[in-house]
């Protein structure tokens, strides 16, 4: 059984004279510890599609299904939201940052400290749990959100376009780093790029969507060789360059 079911989604927005169809019969299943992304012209509904899988957006048509079991925006499952901006709040702490989801949830405040801790090692950032958001660079304040996300154990990770407010390298490293991280505890990732070669970096299926209305155009499945690598060596290898120009005809295909 897929681990995530995005069944014949379909969503128009509607107006006082007009509806406007951003998306069309959507179909695809995502296997758990599976990392996918979604790419596509502008106005396809990739954010949209985003927010539907995440339950905060009912769809006009179609389901999302998690285990098996339909998904609603009353019950939504865990899910964890990285976005382009790390939205941390300058008046607390990262550790506070960090526990945020945590106190939302109830969790014991006896077991914050550990989870913190713990997280702020895992992400090299083990000193900085009493500094404020303005004292650390762009590339530190979203590790610290990647680790506010992993803190309430989400079940799937959503990620809108996390690294495109950063410098090249610091957007190469947090790559590698999110994707090792994201391996590391076995976590479901979708990730919504206009960067093709930040898709293929980081993916084991890239999902091709064309526009007015988005629909799904074409699934490319990233060779084996490269899924084993890291997505920086993923850049320096051989196939990489096939792969980008096959995905990059097919998107200036769509106009």
């Amino acid at each position: 059984m897929a681990f995530l079911t995005v069944e014949h989604i379909g969503h128009s927005y509607f107006s006082t004279t007009q509806a406007k169809e951003v998306l069309r019969d959507i179909d695809f299943t995502v296997h758990e510890g599976e990392f996918v992304s979604l790419i596509g012209p502008s106005g396809c509904g990739k954010t949209t599609l985003l927010s539907i899988i995440a339950g905060l957006v009912t769809p006009t048509e179609g389901n999302i299904y998690v285990h098996g079991e339909k998904m609603t925006v009353q019950q939504p499952p865990l899910i964890g939201y990285m976005l382009q901006q790390d939205y941390l709040f300058p008046w607390k702490t990262i550790a506070e940052n960090i526990t945020i989801g945590l106190n939302m949830m109830e969790h014991s405040k006896k077991a914050h400290k550990v989870t913190v801790n713990a997280l702020l090692k895992e992400i090299g950032l083990p000193h900085v749990g009493n500094h404020y958001p303005r004292e650390l660079s762009g590339g530190m304040r979203q590790r610290v959100a990647l680790a506010r996300t992993l803190a309430v154990n989400p079940k799937i990770l959503l990620l809108d376009e996390p690294f495109s407010a950063l410098d090249y390298q610091s957007k190469l490293k947090l790559e590698d780093f999110v994707g090792a991280t994201l391996k590391n505890h076995q976590k479901t990732a979708i990730l919504v790029t206009h960067d093709i070669g930040e898709a293929i970096a980081m993916s084991e299926r890239v999902i091709l969507l064309s526009a007015n209305p988005g629909t799904i155009h074409r699934i490319f499945d990233i060779p084996k060789e490269l899924r084993q690598l890291s997505p920086f060596e993923v850049r320096q290898h051989a196939m990489y360059t096939s792969v980008f120009q096959m995905i990059w005809k097919e998107l200036e295909s769509l106009g």
